[in-house]
């Protein structure tokens, strides 16, 4: 199987493996103990802390571990939200936020905040300017560093300067980011930057968010000071020293691999022009993910080009969802602009450490095959309705 869909997760690192299994068999105790085994525990998970801290330009009592991004991006806009409650009762976000930061605003709704939406353009990206014109009860503003579907990257450090000068807090998901291309947390000048461990080579379940000295913020997890006091509960000491090896080693080579990356994406990006010149990618006039491509391919439903791809031995993401039998089209997509007809045949290949340029050879070549087989699965009426 050709594995080209690293945005969803990555395979776990062999050396993530190594330092995963010895903690796991040597290091028992809670490291909130006091004894020496708790405090061995401890030790191993401040290492962690500080490759994370090291990997997004952070300092290591900024890092706060959590189970995910999805945790991260729901105890940083909600946490920040309720914290700065007294000034206001309104966040933003921008409209190609993950699924995450979409719920986490649900949430408040719920709780009667208002929730404002930034516009994205065609080309998938958020306007600065947005940031300086929103209401004046608005606290919070969510923007994510790069996008998960498209890899368009965000101008968050200019969306920040402008929150600071409207005396708003930024969030920002750079889950698809770390890893990818560096990141500062510092020179961005976000309050609040949510990392996840499985998408740069380490174990699901574990991630951090990064929370800047003095910035205003309320648990979600209560009933103990375990992190700083920002997330109550025994913390994942395998999974965090798991995180911690991979941040030291994406930090060490991102620069090599989005190099690296960039290389094999053209090569990519060249064969499926050369094939099917009517394909269209997303975001490409955008700064974008090295390893992402997000392609329209017209008359090749993404749900019959995924099966189709499966079948050949290539592994990619949809870019429109499934459900109750009909196509719909990816919400990023939509917010850009892309008509609905491009839209449901849309896909993401993500390509990553383990991508060689023979695999990308191959995925054209099944590519080729496979949009013959959609397009024909299209016209013959088989499967769901668009």
């Amino acid at each position: 199987m050709i594995y080209f869909d690293h945005n969803a997760s990555t395979p776990v690192r062999p050396e993530v493996q190594e330092e995963m299994g010895a903690c796991l068999a040597d290091l028992p105790a809670n490291p909130s103990s006091l004894h020496r085994e708790g405090q061995r525990a401890r030790a191993a998970l401040e290492k962690a802390r500080g490759h994370v801290a090291t990997l997004v330009g952070a300092s290591a009592d900024e890092v706060t571990f959590v189970s995910g991004g999805t945790e991260g991006d729901h105890a940083g806009l909600i946490g920040a939200a309720l914290a700065l409650e007294k000034r206001g009762r309104r966040v933003a976000i921008s409209a190609i936020e993950h699924h995450a930061v979409h719920g986490a605003a649900h949430l408040l709704a719920r709780l009667g905040f208002a929730v404002e939406h930034l516009r994205v353009g065609r080309d998938g990206m958020v306007d600065p300017r947005a940031a300086a014109s929103l209401p004046p009860d608005t606290t919070v503003v969510a923007v994510m560093m790069a996008n998960n579907e498209t890899g368009v990257i965000q101008p968050v450090a200019e969306v920040a300067a402008r929150a600071r000068e409207a005396g708003l807090r930024t969030l920002c998901d750079a889950v698809q980011a770390a890893g990818k291309i560096p990141v500062d947390f510092e020179g961005l000048g976000v309050a609040y930057l949510v990392v996840s461990a499985h998408k740069l080579g380490g174990p699901k379940g574990v991630g951090a968010l990064i929370v800047r000295h003095g910035a205003p913020f309320e648990p979600l997890f209560r009933g103990s000071a375990h992190e700083f006091g920002r997330r109550g509960g025994t913390e994942n000491v395998p999974g965090i020293v798991g995180f911690g090896v991979a941040a030291e080693l994406a930090a060490r080579e991102v620069a090599a691999e989005s190099q690296r990356l960039r290389r094999l994406r053209a090569r990519f990006e060249a064969g499926v022009r050369a094939y099917f010149p009517g394909a269209i990618v997303h975001g490409e006039r955008a700064p974008r993910l090295p390893n992402t491509v997000n392609a329209s391919f017209p008359g090749a439903r993404s749900d019959h080009l995924l099966m189709s791809l499966d079948a050949r031995g290539v592994a990619v993401s949809a870019g429109a969802a499934c459900a109750s039998g009909a196509v719909e089209p990816s919400p990023v997509l939509s917010a850009m602009g892309v008509p609905r007809e491009l839209a449901v045949c849309a896909l993401r290949f993500s390509m990553g450490r383990t991508t060689s340029e023979h695999e990308v050879d191959e995925v054209i070549a099944a590519l080729v095959e496979s949009v013959k087989a959609a397009r024909a699965m299209g016209k013959s009426g088989t499967g769901a309705r668009a």
